[in-house]
């Protein structure tokens, strides 16, 4: 009996070894690393004292002018303007101060910051690092749909930043994010890397973050997020977070991302995107296995004439890197192709009927082209009314619908606002993006027929 207990337990033992891990375990001879002696300190003071003087605190101010008007929304109907004239004309004028950071880009004074930082002002006020003058800066361009924006201020011998390939950060990597947060001054915190390549997040329309620890907190927009060799990544942008406080989920627009947009700000106060000229999608699981398991952006579409067309691309192609930029999504090639100005040349790598192939691509303009459905004039984005749509709002008339509208805008002046239908151009009715283009191809001021809530007004445009 004892002897059968003795093989069923020695069974058991073997049935259990057959099923046990192996766990890997790190050597035990690592070593600590230590300061040589107790009066030395491990300190980045020698980088970032060179680096804290290309960081700037930037004020802005805003005068905010408000009558009756503004305080009721059917005002903003030019009906409603015109019979109520001459009542509540009552302007009242008050004052929204703001602070921010910035980055100095160039010795003459040149500073790059973020377009949330200085959109609406009437001044814009630069304190340099040590220096108690005050400068007041010039806008020379800013582009809303990356968040970046360039002012100039007068002066020489600033010590400007010296910038680092993004491409080339890694996940882990120490950063340290410069700016001035909630007005209290010079402030710098460390992190790390925490991700690349951050898009869908829903900040902006173009997304290719740097994701870091690093707190960002109220203030710091604009300011710099620099390597642990003083060098610029990434201009910090925004942070998730519910309360308004660091949470430790911050984003930073990359460097390259940066020059690219800023360079062209500076030569000709806006940056024009490149226009490749395809739809696309991503790939799903399942259909990675038509492409050897890769992920990259599915082209859906090509639209005649455009340079993806030229080049010979066709639907059912996967682009997989440009200018030797891995691309995995979708997203990834809109804001990479995005980052460029038209003209460019670019290498487009793809796989079609599991061959890989290259070709060079010289892209075009994203100007006046009707891109996914929607179209941009004037301050407005402008979008084609679905079906679903007309059906929710239970509505009979064709047109096209106001997305939004920048409220510095000519549109917004004219009295256009979001949620708005244009249903004729002059003598025109428009039914879709394209009866829109052909109705505003000149120049020449336009009477917009504008249905809103059931009723129709006009205005000039």
């Amino acid at each position: 009996m004892k002897k059968l207990l003795f093989l069923f337990a020695l069974a058991l033992t073997v049935v259990y070894a057959k099923d046990s891990v192996e766990f890997k375990y790190a050597p035990k001879n690592i070593d600590r690393e230590f300061p040589t002696t107790q009066n030395q300190i491990l300190s980045y003071n020698n980088i970032l004292e060179n680096v804290r003087t290309s960081i700037v605190n930037i004020s802005i101010k805003k005068e905010i002018k408000g009558n009756l008007y503004s305080a009721n929304p059917f005002f903003n109907d030019p009906f409603f303007r015109e019979f109520f004239k001459g009542y509540g004309d009552i302007p009242q004028e008050r004052f929204q101060k703001s602070l921010g950071s910035g980055v100095i880009v160039s010795k003459d004074g040149y500073i790059v910051t973020n377009n949330h930082v200085i959109d609406g002002a009437d001044e814009i006020i630069v304190n340099l690092a040590g220096d108690k003058k005050e400068y007041e800066a010039k806008l020379i361009g800013k582009d809303e749909k990356s968040d970046l924006a360039v002012i100039k201020i007068e002066a020489e011998k600033l010590n400007a930043v010296t910038f680092y390939d993004s491409d080339k950060v890694r996940v882990g990597d120490i950063v340290f994010a410069l700016g001035n947060p909630f007005g209290v001054g010079e402030t710098i915190t460390q992190g790390i890397v925490s991700a690349t390549g951050r898009s869908g997040v829903g900040i902006v329309e173009y997304e290719d973050f740097i994701q870091t620890d690093a707190s960002i907190n109220p203030g710091n927009s604009g300011g710099a997020l620099i390597n642990s060799a003083g060098h610029l990544i990434g201009i910090n942008s925004a942070i998730i977070s519910k309360s308004g406080g660091n949470v430790g989920i911050g984003f930073a627009i990359p460097s390259n991302m940066v020059t690219s947009i800023a360079t062209s700000l500076i030569e000709s106060g806006k940056f024009t995107r490149a226009y490749l000229g395809v739809t696309i999608a991503d790939v799903s699981e399942d259909m990675s296995s038509f492409y050897d398991d890769n992920y990259g952006a599915l082209i859906t579409g090509v639209e005649d004439n455009s340079p993806a067309a030229k080049a010979g691309l066709k639907r059912g192609d996967l682009i997989i890197s440009v200018n030797g930029k891995k691309i995995e999504s979708a997203s990834e090639l809109k804001n990479t192709i995005g980052s460029y100005a038209p003209n460019r040349v670019v290498n487009i790598k793809f796989l079609r009927e599991k061959r890989i192939d290259v070709v060079n691509v010289t892209l075009a303009t994203l100007e006046g082209k009707i891109v996914a459905g929607e179209f941009e004039y004037k301050g407005m984005k402008l979008s084609e009314i679905t079906p679903a749509y007309k059906q929710q709002q239970s509505l009979t008339i064709e047109g096209i619908i106001v997305e939004d509208v920048e409220q510095s805008s000519e549109a917004f002046d004219s009295g256009i606002r979001k949620g708005d239908i244009i249903i004729q151009i002059e003598n025109r009715e428009i039914t879709n993006l394209e009866d829109f283009k052909a109705a505003t191809a000149t120049q020449s001021k336009k009477r917009f027929f504008i249905y809103r809530r059931g009723g129709i007004f006009a205005t000039v445009l």
